[in-house]
């Protein structure tokens, strides 16, 4: 017991919640923020406790690091990628929506206009936006100057608002979108999809080349998507069922084929239409999904 109470009492066990989370918002993959923590616990097992005064700022330094590194080599590997590459969706627990800034940063929509950020303006925009860190602390975890993150965070921030606006809508507006998606989808109700998509909706897939159906490219346009997903759903062999869940803070959908989970949509709502939809096939990408995971900050 007295080995249990230690490691309880570990900073990096008592912030590890935090530690996943800035991992994660910096490389859009639970495998890969997993990878980066157990890096980091290696450092933290090594490190010269006496000589850390902040144990969770010293912590923060060392997973954006690795995750710093782990990024530039994923970068590559993404260009290689087969049709669209969408972040790995997390099922959140209610408390992580109840931030609406945090539940906002880890949408998969932000997290997609993150992936076009480069690595430098991906990390300096999550620690100091997301997580508050100051420039100096920040300098320290990146390897540059407080000026030079001071410039590098007003490109992102112009970057991610000129493709991201803040069109802030209610939970409980967002949830009843979703709920009139899940049932057009379950009815098969062509005329009850299209009234809840936008006219200019914008659809993309990522199947990584592993699902057949799944679009490798977006689809615009309302009429061209209910078009392509009636299509799709009558040639599937098996029952395909929408079933609401939480993804990445907000409502989603879970779509189940004869029982498995065959993939995860998130929207994004404006004016109670949907503009965005975010499919995400890759059976690599929602192993872990029914684990669920503890976020903070």
């Amino acid at each position: 017991m007295e080995s249990v109470a230690h490691v309880d009492d570990d900073p990096f066990f008592v912030h590890r919640n935090l530690l996943f989370t800035v991992a994660y918002e910096l490389l859009g993959s639970a495998a890969d923020a997993e990878d980066v923590l157990q890096e980091s616990w290696l450092r933290w097992a090594s490190a010269d406790r006496s000589a850390v005064r902040e144990p969770r700022a010293y912590l923060m330094r060392t997973v954006t690091r690795q995750a710093f590194n782990h990024l530039r080599a994923v970068s590559r590997r993404r260009g290689d990628y087969i049709g669209e590459w969408l972040p790995e969706p997390l099922l959140t627990s209610p408390d992580v929506a109840e931030d609406v800034e945090l539940a906002e940063s880890l949408s998969i929509a932000m997290l997609t206009v993150l992936e076009t950020l480069r690595p430098a303006e991906r990390a300096v925009f999550v620690l100091h936006e997301v997580f508050d860190l100051s420039y100096d602390e920040i300098a320290d975890a990146v390897g540059k100057t407080p000026a030079a993150v001071r410039q590098i965070s007003h490109r992102a921030k112009e970057h991610v608002a000129a493709r991201h606006p803040r069109v802030r809508v209610a939970r409980a507006e967002h949830r009843e979108v979703v709920d009139r998606l899940v049932t057009a989808l379950n009815s098969g109700d062509l005329q009850a999809l299209m009234d809840v998509l936008a006219p200019d909706v914008v659809s993309v897939a990522d199947g990584g080349g592993q699902v057949r159906g799944a679009a490798r490219r977006p689809i615009v346009g309302a009429k061209r998507l209910a078009r392509y997903l009636a299509g799709g759903m009558a040639k599937l062999e098996g029952v395909l069922v929408a079933v609401e869940t939480t993804v990445n803070g907000q409502a989603g959908i879970r779509m189940e084929l004869d029982g498995q989970l065959a993939g995860i949509v998130s929207v994004t709502v404006e004016d109670g239409l949907i503009t965005h939809i975010y499919s995400i096939a890759n059976p690599e990408k929602l192993t872990l999904f029914d684990r669920g995971v503890a976020l903070a900050r």
